[in-house]
């Protein structure tokens, strides 16, 4: 049998789908990609599972009215009767209750491009058939989103405007990694990506002699090679961390105070509230070391190296996915104008 090779697109990277007899066995990564990402192996197995949903379902008891138990058992119903049932309640509740009673949500991130993307699908039907609630913003990285415009005029860093990196490998001696680097969470782009470049920045950057600081509650948030200095946060304390930081750096006058004067607002805030001058609970490592669980030397310790050399702050995703997820980024963006 003729095994056929049909290129297409994941979030996990460009690649060819080896396909025998109808059936997916296989995926190629794309040959100009040098450092493919593993995840595409499971492809076959993931549109071939059992665990794939085949054909549209309803709940048992829907017609009825019955609310969900939280033990509720689903139907296999035809297409033609799954287009009626939807098409039937769209004009119920847009009849009843009008547009806004309906909310296009879907966020469609397990598609690749934009003409099977879920997301843009939906809403776009929606529109057409009169309105419905939007959503704006997303929980990838909304806090960010809503946050960055008031304190740096744009969120375009979180989606992927930062700096160079030729310009890190050249410039920079010390990364302070909050959140972490971890590999697999690079081998991930919406649309997918025909070059996977991470590890390999991250090893030319390793032999230009840069060191790596992690802060991350697991060790595996960095790739074994960089050998970077790990420090256990406790989870969600990354901004008592990066005040404990700022406040050393201030005390013991480290602190870049021509360039928090000539191109940032607010720092006598920032430096009243870092001192404790209004709570009488000044932001030292000893106070945070009790929250974030990192002993208050070490973080001491770091906030001297990166005022010592030239430093570069990143920040996850993740510290913002989370209750008063402003904060860390608000905080990291301080410290690296401090330093």
């Amino acid at each position: 049998m003729t095994i056929a090779r049909t290129p297409s697109l994941a979030h996990w990277g460009a690649f060819n789908a080896l396909v025998e007899n109808g059936r997916v066995i296989g995926c190629e990564p794309f040959v100009r990609d040098a450092l493919p990402s593993p995840m595409l192996a499971a492809m076959p197995e993931m549109v071939h599972s059992p665990l794939r949903i085949a054909r549209p379902a309803i709940r048992e008891g829907w017609r009825e009215g019955q609310p969900r138990s939280g033990a509720d058992r689903f139907r296999e119903v035809s297409w033609d009767e799954a287009l009626d049932l939807v098409a039937g309640e769209l004009t119920r509740v847009r009849g009843t209750y009008g547009d806004t009673a309906i909310f296009g949500g879907s966020y469609g991130w397990s598609s690749a491009g934009r003409l099977h993307h879920a997301r843009t699908l939906v809403r776009r039907f929606l529109f057409l058939g009169g309105g419905c609630v939007d959503q704006i913003g997303n929980y990838s990285w909304g806090a960010a989103q809503f946050l960055l415009p008031h304190v740096i005029g744009t969120y375009q860093p979180v989606t992927g405007r930062v700096t160079d990196w030729n310009s890190v490998v050249k410039h920079t001696r010390l990364v302070i990694a909050f959140g972490g680097l971890r590999l697999e969470n690079s081998q991930v782009t919406s649309g997918g990506t025909g070059s996977h470049v991470l590890e390999s920045w991250l090893g030319r950057a390793k032999a230009a002699g840069i060191e790596f600081v992690v802060i991350s509650p697991s060790r595996s948030d960095a790739p074994g090679f960089l050998n970077a200095q790990w420090l256990a946060i406790r989870p969600n304390t990354d901004t008592a961390l990066m005040l404990a930081l700022a406040h050393t750096l201030l005390v013991e006058q480290r602190h870049d105070a021509a360039f928090l004067d000539r191109y940032c607002t607010g720092f006598e805030t920032l430096r009243r509230y870092l001192l404790g001058a209004d709570d009488s609970t000044p932001k030292d490592a000893d106070w945070a070391s009790a929250i974030c669980g990192i002993d208050a030397d070490s973080i001491r310790n770091l906030a001297r190296r990166a005022a010592n050399t030239r430093s570069l702050i990143t920040c996850t995703w993740s510290l913002q996915r989370a209750h008063h997820g402003e904060q860390p980024y608000w905080a990291a963006i301080a410290l690296a104008a401090m330093l």
